[in-house]
């Protein structure tokens, strides 16, 4: 169903292919959008370990929502910072990218975890984490991505 990576030896492992999901703190999301036009979304993330998910957060109606609604199949896209050879000008950039099914969470205990991990990716502040989820936790809706399929490669820009 999915296609195998045209150019084979830049395919890095899936090993490699969480780390950077692990590492990275976000990407785009790319849905089918209206009219069938491609719709992609940069969103924060969070790879759960525990089950193997992508999560997100956002507001609770738009665009991305409707896409979902519409059809869950999406694909999402990540790239880590990448690294430079001694005396080379040319950025080594390491790119994964997921294709799955997204779905609404509806389960407040996991919408909280979400957005609990989420922040933690960026801060420690446990007192604004605290005053974040008590401000905004109800407006939140979190999503669940469940990976089908996942392609890492590296490319030398040059």
């Amino acid at each position: 169903m999915f296609r195998k990576m045209r150019r084979i030896k830049q395919q890095v492992s899936d090993a490699e292919c969480i780390e950077i999901l692990k590492t990275t703190k976000r990407g785009v999301l790319s849905l089918i959008g209206d009219e069938g036009y491609p719709y992609g979304v940069p969103l924060d993330h969070w790879y759960c370990e525990e089950d193997g998910k992508i999560y997100f957060h956002g507001a609770k109606a738009g665009h991305k929502i409707d896409a979902i609604k519409a059809c869950n199949k999406a694909s999402y896209c990540v790239y880590n910072e990448g690294y430079r050879k001694e005396g080379d000008w040319a950025l080594n950039i390491t790119s994964v990218i997921v294709f799955g099914k997204i779905h609404l969470v509806e389960d407040e205990e996991l919408t909280e975890k979400i957005c609990t991990e989420l922040t933690r990716k960026f801060t420690d502040d446990q007192e604004y984490l605290e005053s974040e989820l008590s401000k905004f936790l109800k407006n939140v809706q979190c999503l669940e991505f469940v990976p089908e399929h996942m392609t890492g490669k590296l490319v030398n820009e040059s």
